[in-house]
């Protein structure tokens, strides 16, 4: 199963997929279910899908050994020829986003790696943060930090930080990306043991909240200029084989 682990290196690639037509979600995650299924593309690490679940829509969490790779699969007659042709009929948005992960942090009670699996089940949240480029690293900053406190919000399992290399759309331009293009953006993926626990995390009133997270929201709110968010179930993943070991 796929691990969220900064020390790999791995050039993260998020491809968020919305769409006006909810009966088409399933469509969606069956396309992208057999993309995953037969990938044997040169440098894929491995691919998880992820279904909608306040939103219509779907995203894929992809890693990758490093851009060189990812260029060449974006550069293939196969991509361009039917792979986006396909999701431009069953999508109103899609947005491919490069990353690299900055920070990948748990609460204590979920051991020492992020594991995304179906396996699992995380009710999981994807955000993306819209920032001016010279206040990126700040934000990953006071995003990273946050998990100092998330830690005794009940129902908090992790929280993921990714810094915005590059956003585009699937021609290659950014035309159909709603907030954001190269580094000006951060994606916070975050686990929660459940819907009520994050819907409670949300609604609590801002004088009920420990004055930890008030400075960290209000810092965050002022380095943000867009926010984009839904929350997910994990439906299927996959993992290029490891090569075997002596």
């Amino acid at each position: 199963m796929p691990f969220i682990n900064p020390e790999d290196g791995y050039l993260t690639v998020l491809n968020l997929f919305k769409t006006d037509a909810p009966d088409r979600v399933d469509r969606l995650v069956n396309e992208m279910r057999a993309i995953v299924d037969t990938a044997a593309f040169p440098g894929w690490i491995s691919s998880t899908v992820h279904r909608g679940h306040e939103k219509a829509g779907t995203a894929n969490f992809i890693q990758w050994r490093g851009r060189q790779d990812l260029e060449s699969r974006y550069d293939g007659a196969e991509f361009k020829h039917h792979t986006v042709p396909v999701f431009q009929q069953i999508t109103t948005y899609m947005r491919l986003m490069q990353t690299e992960v900055e920070s990948s942090l748990r609460h204590p009670a979920q051991g020492d790696v992020t594991e995304i699996s179906p396996d699992r089940d995380d009710y999981t949240v994807i955000e993306i943060l819209g920032v001016e480029p010279r206040d990126q690293t700040d934000l990953v900053g006071v995003l990273g930090a946050a998990h100092d406190w998330l830690v005794d919000v009940p129902g908090y399992r992790s929280q993921t930080v990714l810094r915005g290399i590059r956003s585009r759309g699937p021609d290659g331009g950014s035309g159909l990306a709603a907030i954001g293009t190269d580094n000006d953006f951060v994606v916070v993926y975050s686990q929660w043991d459940g819907k009520d626990s994050y819907d409670a995390y949300r609604a609590l009133a801002e004088d009920e909240q420990p004055a930890a997270r008030r400075k960290s929201q209000d810092r965050r709110n002022a380095l943000t200029t867009a926010t984009d968010w839904n929350t997910y179930r994990v439906v299927h993943t996959r993992s290029a084989p490891q090569p075997a070991t002596a």
